[in-house]
């Protein structure tokens, strides 16, 4: 006998693995029931579904079989496809928001070190600065470079410290008098004149 029984599941829209359980009822009829399974699908909601159970002559089943599952097998085949992807979707969220708040505290710790060394080279110049160390100071306080954001700070801080430990002017250094010794005659000093002899040259 050439039955298109197998066709027709072929045909049928789903994924996954399609149970039919087959029971005799009472007078002559089938108790047929349908069950579609996605091993595919992570959510455990899916044992929720009901199978299709059908009671009728083998007659009507021949008849209308197929029709009567078509639809809803597509729709319980969609359901259990479209869970699984949700799942995943959930599963890319959950990972995508972990490595969100990773970065989040990897920034905020680099941050909180970050200003620490800030604080504490700042102190270290106050440190030295009371202790009348003036240039140590100035080359304890951070470099703009390293902090950016707080140029006009650091600017102020190290013109402040370059101001107490600055050298004198060299123009001021040569305004200064120099006193210059008593000049006296190079002649006189070095030959004292006799008045005897001159006395004596007049005769």
């Amino acid at each position: 006998m050439n039955t298109n029984f197998f066709n027709q599941i072929q045909a049928l829209d789903f994924t996954g693995v399609l149970q039919l359980n087959i029971s005799r009822g009472g007078e002559n009829n089938l108790i047929v029931s349908v069950l579609l399974n996605n091993e595919q699908c992570g959510d455990n909601a899916k044992n929720l579904i009901p199978p299709l159970t059908f009671n009728a002559t083998p007659q009507e089943f021949d008849e209308g079989f197929f029709e009567q599952i078509k639809a809803p097998i597509k729709t319980v085949s969609g359901v259990m496809v479209d869970m699984e992807k949700f799942l995943k979707q959930m599963e890319i969220v959950k990972q995508q928001s972990a490595m969100e708040k990773e970065k989040t505290e990897k920034a905020k710790k680099e941050k909180e070190a970050k200003d620490k060394k800030f604080k504490d080279g700042m102190a270290k110049a106050d440190e030295l600065e009371k202790e009348g160390k003036f240039r140590e100071a100035w080359m304890k306080v951070p470099e703009i470079t390293e902090f950016p954001e707080k140029a006009d700070e650091i600017r102020k801080r190290k013109t402040v410290l370059s101001d107490k430990f600055g050298t004198p002017s060299l123009f001021g250094a040569m305004e200064e008098a120099t006193p210059e010794p008593p000049q006296t005659d190079e002649f006189t000093a070095d030959y004292p004149i006799d008045e005897t002899d001159e006395e004596e040259a007049e005769y």
